[in-house]
This record gives C-alpha cells, structure tokens and sequence, in this order.
C-alpha cells in the first residue's frame, strides 16, 4: 500500500494569483477547511511546497 499524506485548506483562495488557485484545484481542495488524503509522491510534495500559505500536512500515513 502506497503512503498518504491527509491535508487540510487553511487559507482562503480570494486575492491570490491564479496559479495558486489552481493548484489548489489540482489538489482537490476548493473550500476552507475541507481535507483530503492524496498519495504521498513527488508532484503533490511540489504543489504543496508552492502554496504552504494555503495548506497544511495534517496526518501521514503508511
């Protein structure tokens, strides 16, 4: 079983850059406050690294 990591949108996309909206879209969040748990690769480390603002690791699992 691959590793996840659980994530949670703590700030809010209004007055952003569109990039940064986007790639919160990307990572399948859109509301404050909702989580998701996404496989823990390189490319979601990457999106996370471009808005930590935004964004908070909340739990990483095995």
């Amino acid at each position: 079983m691959a590793k996840t990591i659980v994530i949670k949108q703590i700030g809010s996309p209004i007055r952003r850059p569109a990039k940064q909206r986007a790639t919160l879209v990307g990572l399948g969040l859109n509301k404050m406050h909702k989580t998701r748990e996404l496989e823990d690769t390189p490319s979601v480390r990457g999106m996370i690294a471009k808005i930590p603002h935004m964004v908070e690791i909340i739990e990483e699992r095995d």
